[in-house]
């Protein structure tokens, strides 16, 4: 029909690697495994051709399809996950050009807090994944996010296709947790927490490198993760395990190669943001004051608004 025609015209840039960096240049993907089924996965769309998409076609089975801008949505696998790997901001639009009898199927692997909007979308049960994978570049097999707190990894999954996406990465010696309701939530705003504490710090500094914030701004970052893991527990009304640090700070260590710069605002560190716009409007000291001020140097707001 008409929806399988849609076309992702508007869509997919080359996808983020996970955490930080420029878009990779585009290449093709190599091969596919053939079809070895590893239990519980099933051919899959992968919508963006970067990256994370790169390597998830590369661990993956017979039948997945890469959808890169310009790609009439495919008719097969009529079923299974479908990966989006695209930048946040173009998240509406892959939705969008989603039939609608496909969208309870779509995985969001994006960085940054996205449950307003799932809900917005009508998808507040969708299937999320909390990547803790670095990609150095296209095509390189990725590095799991084993870290000497975590040994087991710290990839984890939620929703419909969290079984198949686990299946995905252990048939390439990955390690990936389900996690469902408050469990997921707190694993959620672990990460979340990383990437707004350390890319604020790292920016601070004139964007040196992960690794050189963990070592050389720890007691400074270890005030901003205390301030975000304190404000963020509040919004979600959650508890994070004692020592949300020490295991911030490992994974800090495991990909210290990465640069740090303040990006897409809205989803990240914009969240936390929000937090303290509502407080002062009703009144209430800002729980987050590091942060603000933080974002106030970096002139990414202006007194408490958005430049």
């Amino acid at each position: 029909g008409s929806h399988r025609s849609r076309m992702f015209a508007l869509l997919l840039p080359p996808a983020l690697s996970l955490l930080a960096g420029s878009a990779p240049s585009p290449a093709a993907p190599r091969a596919g495994r053939g079809a070895r089924m590893a239990g519980g996965d099933v051919p899959s769309i992968i919508v963006g051709g970067g990256r994370i998409g790169s390597a998830l076609k590369e661990l993956g089975v017979e039948g997945d399809v890469v959808l890169r801008r310009g790609d009439a949505f495919p008719a097969a696998p009529a079923s299974g996950p479908i990966y989006v790997t695209t930048r946040n901001d173009d998240l509406a639009g892959v939705v969008a050009a989603t039939p609608p009898e496909r969208r309870q199927d779509l995985v969001f692997l994006q960085n940054g807090m996205l449950g307003e909007f799932l809900e917005e979308q009508g998808l507040p049960d969708a299937t999320q994944v909390l990547l803790y994978l670095a990609v150095a570049k296209l095509g390189e097999p990725p590095i799991d996010g084993i870290t000497d707190t975590n040994p087991d990894g710290l990839t984890t999954a939620k929703g419909r296709w969290a079984e198949a996406f686990r299946a995905r990465l252990a048939g390439g010696g990955l390690t990936c947790h389900v996690k469902q309701g408050d469990e997921y939530t707190k694993a959620m705003l672990e990460k979340h927490v990383w990437i707004c504490a350390f890319m604020v710090t790292g920016a601070l500094h004139g964007g040196v490198t992960v690794g050189e914030v963990e070592s050389a701004h720890a007691s400074q970052l270890r005030a901003l993760v205390d301030e975000l893991c304190a404000a963020g527990e509040a919004a979600l009304g959650v508890r994070l395990e004692p020592g949300a640090f020490e295991r911030l700070a490992a994974y800090g260590r495991s990909v210290a190669h990465f640069p740090t710069a303040v990006k897409e605002f809205e989803w990240r560190n914009g969240w936390f943001h929000k937090i303290s716009q509502r407080a002062l409007a009703e009144g209430r000291p800002d729980p987050l004051p590091l942060h603000t001020a933080a974002l106030q140097e970096l002139g990414v707001v202006k007194e408490g608004a958005r430049v």
